[in-house]
């Protein structure tokens, strides 16, 4: 009927399921995923959580709001950390983000002292 598109006439076929073939996208779409995002988040929290568990007295760490300091005393759930001459700071354990190196938290006091 129409000048510019011809007709299309459908044969009536039966209806495919798309079986094992249709799903190989969606699940290779969530094995991309695991490899991708929830993997790697998995292995850090397993090597903070084992950092964490290291912690002992002396040892000098940054926390996430960026507080230098050693570590003074230790709690199940807390950390009493030195950031300066007798100003102490008590933190929860899962907010240290990472361990210095031995002698950063001295290095820092000599520089502030110099001045």
């Amino acid at each position: 009927m129409s000048f510019f598109i011809s007709d299309a006439w459908a044969q009536a076929a039966p209806a495919q399921e798309p079986g094992f073939a249709g799903l190989i996208f969606p699940i290779a779409i969530l094995v991309f995923f695991y490899f991708l995002f929830i993997r790697p988040q998995q292995k850090r929290s397993k090597e903070h959580k084992k950092m964490v568990g290291t912690l002992k007295r002396g040892t000098e760490v940054v926390t996430n709001g960026g507080l230098l300091g050693k570590v003074v005393d230790l709690d199940e759930n807390f950390v009493e950390l030195e950031v300066g001459e007798n100003l102490h700071v008590q933190v929860q354990r899962h907010a240290i983000s990472s361990l210095m190196p031995k002698g950063t938290y001295k290095t820092l006091q000599k520089k502030k002292t110099n001045k």
